[in-house]
C-alpha cells in the first residue's frame, strides 16, 4: 500500500514539474503578437521595429513591407515561422506607422533609408524578404549595396518599368472604394481572388492581423500613403534596370492571378536575375504568400539555409 502511494506521489510530482516547465517555456516564448516594439535613432528620426528569434544565430532576415503597411500588417504566421530558425526584423520605414517624417517619393530613397536602418542595428550582412513595395525596395538595395545582402526573397513584385505597375494607384483607389461600399478591408480585393478559396483566405489573413491586442502600431497618414503611391508610379514608368548584375540567390514568388503587380513581372524577374528560384502559387492573387503561408515559410526556410 505504501509503495503504491509513494509511486503515485512521485508520479504527481513529476507531472507537476513537467507541466510547470512547459508552462514557463510557453510564457517565455516571444511571438509576433506580443513582441515589444523598439526604436533606433537614425539622423534624428526614431525608426520603430520589432525583432524576433534573437537567440537564433546566423544572418538576420529583414522583412520589407507592402504599400500602406505598418508592422501590424505583417502576417504573424510568416514572421513567427521565419523566427523559428532565424532572427527576423520588421520595421516602419520613414513616414510609416510610428516612424515620423515624410515618406520618400522614390523607391531609391526608401532603399537608402532601409540600408541606414540595417546599418544602425549593426548588421554587415542580411537576408531580405520583400513583399510588393518591399520587393521594389529589395531590388534597389541589391543594386545600391550588393555586399550587404546574402540572399533575397521577393514576392508579389516586379522590375522597374514592369507591366501594369503604373496602374497600381488606380487599382488601389478603386478597391479602397469597393471596400468602403461593401464594408470590407480593401486588402480583401487587392490581395485575394474573389472565389471561395480567395474569400476564405482573405478572412483568415485579416483575422490574423488582429491577433496583436496591445501596443499596436500607429496608422499611416494619408499624405505619406500618397507619397508611396507616387513612388510606385514612378517605379512603374521608369526605364528598366540591369538586374543581371545581381549575383545573390533570389527566390521570386507570386500567385498566378496578381491584379496589382501582374504575374508576368515575376516571370520577368526570374529571367532577368541570373541566380533565381521561382514559385507561382495556383489559384492565388497578389497576397499568395499569405494565402499559402505554411508552404511559403517552408520554402523560405529551405531557401535561406547557408
Amino acid at each position: 500500500m505504501y509503495k503504491i502511494n509513494l509511486v503515485l506521489f512521485l508520479s504527481l510530482v513529476w507531472v507537476s514539474r513537467t507541466f510547470s516547465q512547459t508552462n514557463n517555456q510557453a510564457e517565455s516564448m516571444v511571438i509576433f503578437q506580443t513582441v515589444k516594439t523598439k526604436t533606433v535613432n537614425i539622423g534624428g528620426t526614431d525608426f520603430h521595429y520589432r525583432k524576433l528569434g534573437e537567440n537564433n544565430s546566423g544572418v538576420p532576415v529583414i522583412f520589407l513591407n507592402h504599400l500602406a503597411a505598418t508592422m501590424d500588417n505583417c502576417d504573424p504566421r510568416i514572421i513567427d515561422g521565419i523566427a523559428s530558425q532565424y532572427q527576423v526584423i520588421c520595421f516602419d520605414n520613414r513616414g510609416v506607422g510610428g516612424t515620423k517624417g515624410k515618406t520618400p517619393k522614390t523607391i531609391s530613397e526608401m532603399a537608402k533609408d532601409a540600408r541606414a536602418f540595417i546599418h544602425a542595428l549593426g548588421y554587415e550582412k542580411v537576408d531580405l524578404i520583400g513583399f510588393s513595395l518591399g520587393g521594389f525596395i529589395s531590388q534597389e538595395i541589391l543594386l545600391q549595396e550588393p555586399e550587404l545582402v546574402r540572399k533575397a526573397i521577393i514576392a508579389g513584385t516586379g522590375p522597374a518599368g514592369g507591366e501594369g505597375i503604373k496602374n497600381v494607384t488606380k487599382i488601389t483607389y478603386l478597391d479602397i472604394l469597393r471596400g468602403l461600399l461593401t464594408f470590407k478591408d480593401a486588402k480583401t480585393y487587392l490581395f485575394f481572388n474573389r472565389n471561395e478559396n480567395g474569400k476564405k483566405s482573405a478572412k483568415e489573413f485579416l483575422s490574423r492581423l488582429k491577433e496583436r491586442k496591445e501596443n499596436r502600431d500607429e496608422k499611416m497618414k494619408i499624405g505619406n500613403f500618397q507619397r508611396q503611391l507616387k513612388a510606385i508610379h514612378a517605379w512603374g514608368v521608369q526605364a528598366p534596370q540591369n538586374l543581371s548584375v545581381i549575383k545573390q540567390p533570389v527566390l521570386v514568388v507570386n500567385g498566378d492571378n496578381d491584379r496589382m503587380v501582374p504575374t508576368s513581372n515575376t516571370v520577368d524577374l526570374n529571367k532577368c536575375i541570373s541566380n533565381t528560384q521561382l514559385i507561382i502559387y495556383k489559384d492565388a492573387g497578389h497576397g499568395s504568400i499569405f494565402q499559402y503561408h505554411s508552404d511559403f515559410v517552408k520554402n523560405a526556410l529551405a531557401f535561406l539555409k547557408p
